[in-house]
């Protein structure tokens, strides 16, 4: 094997990958989809259809007329049932286009390969192509990917594309490293072509072998793409720990990774851009590992934005025990959810649903000065006493401290022996810290 790389710092976690050797099924096209129109970081779209339309599959449902913004498409083909008012992960309220399916998945007759050669196409009809495909990032960000490649034009000196999937359980950019590798090298050529560098860098951890071989095998002789092999730690698919392990180059606080020469792209991004080349085919589905100790028979799905969580447990033969936690994502980033009628969204990676002997809190809580969260940070922050600012509302002290460098990755909860709930104090003191800018701002 070549060499492995690494950062300083993070943890190594049960990675229950109980779904890697599951190849990738599709979920059959759901009854009803209630699909946000803020799937996305930026400004919110709007509906650009009415209650009683009939929509095709891959249809522009929702637009923004200025901002950063990710357009909105259907996913099913069918009858616009209601636009509504519900809340996401964060609890931010959502316009929301509910869809009554047809179960024909008509694609909107629009819909059309792109047609040109990569080699004649510029890096504007690139990025506009990525636009109108209403592509965000497939990793958990949600940045519009458009305005991330238009960003990094004449910035960025390295591709690096994120097939780390460092979080426990998540095995559905495994499966499509093992399923669908053209479909990644060929969205990675797209981002050379945009970008005007020559080589991409496919990032995948040393506990995915079968997929490092697929991968190796299918670029072999390639000058443009190179598979590079990280050793397995969490959050090695963090952007600023792959970074650093990869070029050895630091981000400094607050900034991005294109201030230091790079940019990331993840696994399924890159397929999904591949896909708006060939098909024209938007956004509108994406893989998702469903698993937890509460599902029965765990699988990775291929879903259609919108769909509840509801069809894709039940899917997967229903629950085998009482429900305690549903995440959205992973268990160490993801959001957790208070509903199984919650809809897939673009940064949907995974639908975990736990018992509470599995994912529980522990009454006792209280901080042993182990030091065990400041050795595991890869940030190389002082959690312990970030949380205790938090926790005594000295917020200036906790900014001080480096708190809003904090990537929230878990590493520091994970480890603490007095379970002690480290990022979710960090996470009160920078949503603290972030209102106090913002008032500031209004005042002047």
């Amino acid at each position: 094997m070549s060499k492995v790389y690494t950062f300083r710092g993070g943890t190594h976690v049960t990675e229950y990958k109980n779904t890697r050797g599951l190849q990738i099924e599709k979920l059959p096209s759901p009854e009803r989809v209630e699909i946000p129109l803020a799937q996305h970081i930026g400004v919110h779209c709007k509906p650009v259809v009415s209650v009683g339309d009939h929509v095709y599959k891959g249809q522009l449902i929702g637009d923004a007329e200025t901002g950063l913004t990710c357009l909105v498409h259907a996913s099913i083909s069918g009858t616009v049932s209601e636009i509504k008012v519900r809340h996401n992960a964060q609890a931010q309220p959502v316009e929301t286009v509910v869809i009554a399916g047809d179960g024909k998945e008509e694609p909107d007759p629009s819909i059309r390969p792109f047609g040109k050669k990569l080699s004649q196409t510029s890096p504007e009809e690139i990025v506009e192509v990525v636009r109108r495909a209403g592509i965000s990032g497939m990793g958990g960000a949600m940045f519009p990917t458009h305005a991330k490649i238009k960003s990094s034009i004449g910035k960025v000196d390295r591709l690096i594309i994120n097939c780390a999937e460092c979080e426990p359980f998540i095995t559905a950019n495994h499966r499509l490293m093992l399923e669908r590798p053209t479909d990644i090298i060929n969205g990675a050529k797209v981002l050379l072509r945009a970008l005007g560098l020559s080589l991409a860098e496919l990032c995948v951890e040393d506990n995915k072998i079968d997929a490092i071989n697929r991968l190796l095998e299918k670029t072999a002789g390639s000058p443009f793409i190179k598979v590079r092999v990280m050793k397995t730690k969490y959050p090695q698919g963090d952007e600023r720990q792959l970074v650093y392990a990869l070029t050895g180059r630091e981000i400094p606080a607050g900034k991005l990774p294109a201030d230091a020469g790079c940019v990331v792209f993840n696994a399924e991004t890159c397929a999904v851009i591949f896909r708006a080349f060939a098909t024209g085919m938007p956004l509108v589905e994406r893989c998702i590992t469903v698993d937890g100790d509460c599902v029965r028979e765990p699988k990775n799905l291929l879903v259609p934005l919108g769909t509840p969580y509801r069809a894709l447990i039940e899917y997967c033969g229903g629950l085998v025990r009482e429900p305690y936690k549903i995440i959205n994502g992973g268990p160490m980033m993801g959001a957790a959810r208070w509903e199984f009628d919650a809809p897939v969204t673009k940064g949907t990676s995974a639908v975990l649903v736990f018992s509470e002997s599995f994912a529980g809190i522990k009454d006792n809580s209280a901080c042993i000065r182990c030091g065990r969260c400041v050795k595991n940070c890869p940030m190389h922050l002082m959690p312990v006493y970030l949380a205790h600012y938090a926790m005594a509302r000295r917020y200036d002290d906790a900014a001080k401290m480096g708190v809003m460098s904090c990537v929230e990755c878990g590493t520091c909860s994970y480890n603490c022996p007095g379970n002690v709930q480290i990022v979710q104090y960090i996470r009160v003191a920078k949503s603290a810290l972030k209102a106090k800018i913002n008032q500031i701002k209004e005042d002047k």
